[in-house]
């Protein structure tokens, strides 16, 4: 799960972690008095009008402005609550922006990036910085990688202070900013593990003119499988944010991800749901979605599984594909018919079950009435699917 940034940095705050601050509002009419309000908080004339949407480059698609006077600053805001915001990461087809985030402006004398996620290579989580603050990570690790510190953590152990000091002499400062950037390190290491997050990022962390350390942005990936003990985060989530397939999915507890591709994917396990994807590619394909229905597939799971696919109409054809080791073959072919039979499908479906009774399940799928074609193997099964979805 994402947060917004006016949200990440609420819990920054917590942490002891210094923020650029200000206020959230949904409404234009509410527009003026948070103006004020921020200028009269931050002691300043100028503010910041920031976007409020899952996906970064903001700036660069014009939802980030600099607003030295409140009339600059009310314009600002109402050109950019409501717009379609396209960024790199929304898309051609943008996010609407729902809520803008009103904050004080600083002066600024260098930007930082700085992060923590894990790394399963190392089976270690890794606390990232780096002098090219401003800028996608990405392009920094391909152009100049020198540029990017890391330290490895072990997080039966936590952050130490030397790993703290290597990450600010890394970003080469000295003084105050020295010290309050280890305080900063340590605290974010802290909020990383206290939240389950997977990702916390700040980009940019800023040294101001008067030598302060801030964190200007703030991002989070939470662990959806930790959220239950974190019902504080998962209340801020913003469905608006998020795929509406991907939303209806969770109420089913089916792991869902859309994709590009014109076969639709339904598969007991994340690791097989990958290697379907993988094998659905080699045979000339290319696979609507990922979709993990769970170790106890069911008719009733099988019957949401077929709903949530069949809402992507770029979907020619589906691949069944359950290893029964929980749950018998024969019953997910019965429960795939009942589906069929109850939906009126109108794409090809290949079926492949391996497992507890999965002679009997294919016996079961080749005498029904509807146009179910059964497969021996992962091969076999990702070419019937392909060339279904080729002729549909």
């Amino acid at each position: 799960m994402k947060i917004h940034e006016y949200q990440g940095k609420k819990i920054f705050k917590s942490y002891g972690i210094p923020i650029q601050d200000g206020y959230v509002i949904e409404h234009i009419e509410d527009a003026s008095s948070t103006i004020e309000k921020v200028q009269k908080d931050f002691n300043s004339d100028a503010v910041l009008i920031k976007a409020q949407i899952h996906a970064g480059g903001r700036g660069k698609g014009g939802g980030v402005k600099y607003s030295p006077t409140a009339e600059d600053a009310l314009a600002n805001a109402t050109n950019i609550l409501g717009m379609n915001l396209v960024t790199h990461q929304t898309g051609a087809e943008g996010q609407k922006v729902r809520k803008v985030y009103i904050t004080e402006a600083l002066d600024i004398e260098n930007e930082y990036y700085c992060a923590i996620t894990l790394d399963r290579g190392k089976t270690k989580d890794v606390f990232m910085v780096s002098t090219e603050g401003g800028v996608e990570i990405e392009k920094v690790a391909a152009e100049t990688p020198e540029k990017i510190i890391k330290v490895w953590i072990d997080p039966l152990v936590g952050i130490k202070s030397y790993q703290a000091r290597k990450l600010a002499f890394g970003l080469e400062l000295t003084g105050d900013a020295f010290k309050t950037a280890v305080k900063v390190f340590v605290n974010l290491y802290k909020c990383y593990q206290g939240t389950d997050a997977s990702l916390v990022e700040i980009n940019p962390l800023i040294l101001s003119k008067d030598g302060r350390i801030i964190a200007l942005d703030s991002k989070f990936n939470f662990d959806d499988n930790a959220l239950y003990r974190h019902p504080d985060i998962a209340g801020l989530r913003d469905k608006n944010e998020e795929d509406p397939t991907e939303v209806e999915a969770s109420k089913f507890d089916l792991n869902y991800i859309k994709l590009d591709g014109n076969v639709g994917c339904m598969v007991n396990g994340a690791g097989l749901a990958m290697a379907t994807m993988d094998i659905i590619k080699l045979a000339g394909g290319d696979p609507a979605n990922f979709l993990d229905v769970g170790g106890a597939a069911s008719a009733e799971s099988v019957k949401n599984g077929f709903k949530i696919i069949l809402s992507d109409d770029n979907v020619k054809a589906i691949l069944i594909n359950i290893f029964g080791g929980i749950v018998r073959c024969d019953r997910v072919a019965n429960g795939v018919i009942q589906a069929v039979k109850e939906l009126g499908l109108k794409v090809p479906v290949v079926v492949r079950l391996e497992g507890t009774n999965a002679k009997e399940a294919k016996t079961i799928l080749s005498e029904s009435e509807f146009a179910i074609t059964p497969a021996d193997d992962m091969k076999d099964s990702a070419q019937k699917v392909v060339d279904a979805a080729l002729k549909n």
